[in-house]
């Protein structure tokens, strides 16, 4: 008899302990559950730790962290008719699961359907923008507009919404190589002005510059000219008073001069030996009667 109560025992232990863990569960810190019951939702919850549900419920665990949702590159018509790639993201996080299980089901369907609302929300903002906006400092007041935009419907999910970026804006192939090519265009029409006008510049410059120079030598010439006459004079003027005070001195060293001015080397001359000339060689000293 003893035996059979033991077997009943072990079995209801076994079913009292499967039971037991049908009614426990854990959640981690970086998650939230939600407890169902015939696949309703019953009650969320939020705290970490161990929590208890009936053995007929199931739970189902989202994400607390922030998660990201990356949509496609999508080609935008801006206000200036240009076209544009536009790569934006945002991060997003779950709140109140039991709203988030009720209008997306599971993070995936909430990726392609707020996924695509951004993109709209993006375009229709840009489609009132031109380039130059994203590339200057009204990029951040347009994040700041469509994360605006996304707020509310965002809490519609469930989700809290922290932040919206565009993060690449690329031109497309087509168009990126229609706009090198008019800043190529430009910028050589800029350096053909630039050159023409150096060239205007250079040509001014040297006009100038031979202008003076002719108007430095002339005054050159001028001083030079005057300097020369007021030294002749001067040369004239003090010879005349040499030649004044012992004349013939004078005459014998202007003679000299003209010994060494003619008589150069390899010089020949043919002259009588009595000749004016050499007056001077046939005379013993300097100044005697001949």
């Amino acid at each position: 008899m003893g035996s059979p109560k033991l077997i009943a025992a072990a079995v209801i232990l076994v079913i009292v302990a499967i039971v037991g863990s049908m009614s426990v569960f854990t959640v981690r810190q970086d998650q939230q559950a939600l407890v169902l019951q015939f696949g309703n939702p019953v009650r969320a919850i939020s705290d970490p730790g161990l929590h208890f549900k009936l053995p007929i419920q199931n739970v189902e665990y989202y994400e607390r962290r922030i998660l990201d949702l990356d949509p496609p590159v999508q080609q935008v018509l801006l206000s200036d008719q240009k076209r544009v790639n536009i790569d934006s993201f945002a991060r997003w996080k779950i709140v109140d699961p039991l709203q988030f299980r009720k209008r997306a089901v599971n993070s995936a369907q909430f990726v392609q359907i707020f996924g695509q609302r951004l993109n709209s929300v993006i375009r229709g903002e840009l489609a009132q923008s031109p380039l130059i906006s994203l590339l200057s400092d009204n990029r951040a007041r347009i994040m700041e507009k469509i994360q605006a935009a996304l707020v509310e419907p965002a809490k519609d999910f469930g989700v809290q919404l922290i932040d919206v970026r565009i993060g690449r804006t690329d031109l497309p192939k087509e168009t990126s190589q229609a706009v090198y090519n008019r800043m190529r265009s430009a910028r050589i029409a800029e350096a053909s002005q630039l050159r023409a006008e150096g060239e205007e510049i250079k040509s001014k410059t040297q006009a100038d510059a031979d202008r003076e120079k002719v108007v430095i030598l002339a005054e050159a010439r001028r001083q030079a000219e005057t300097l020369r006459g007021e030294g002749d004079a001067e040369r004239n003027k003090i010879l005349g008073a040499a030649y004044n005070k012992d004349p013939q001195f004078f005459e014998f060293y202007r003679s000299l001069q003209a010994y060494r001015e003619a008589l150069d080397k390899g010089t020949t001359m043919v002259l009588s030996p009595d000749s004016e000339f050499f007056k001077y060689f046939n005379q013993s000293e300097p100044g005697a009667s001949r």
